[in-house]
């Protein structure tokens, strides 16, 4: 497995090739250097990801801010009726 930049890869997909790697690597039936490999993969994705979570964060804080105060909003996610 050649090493892929993470950088022009967006968070949904980032996400769902993390889950396939963490998949295959759970079933044990890679290789060690495969497992390697995919284990540093999965590190670069994990670190997107959390930027891309933090990037995101810091917009709904900027969007949620009232006057010159600083407010934080809680996110509640809305739940399945």
């Amino acid at each position: 497995m050649a090493e892929e930049s993470t950088e022009h890869v967006n968070f949904e997909e980032a996400l769902k090739e993390l889950e396939a790697l963490v998949e295959r690597m759970e079933k044990g039936e890679l290789a060690l250097e495969e497992s390697l490999q995919a284990f540093e993969r999965g590190i670069a994705l994990t670190r997107h990801c959390q930027t891309a979570l933090k990037a995101a964060e810091q917009k709904v804080e900027i969007l949620t801010r009232e006057g010159s105060e600083d407010r934080v909003e809680p996110f509640e996610p809305q739940q399945p009726e």
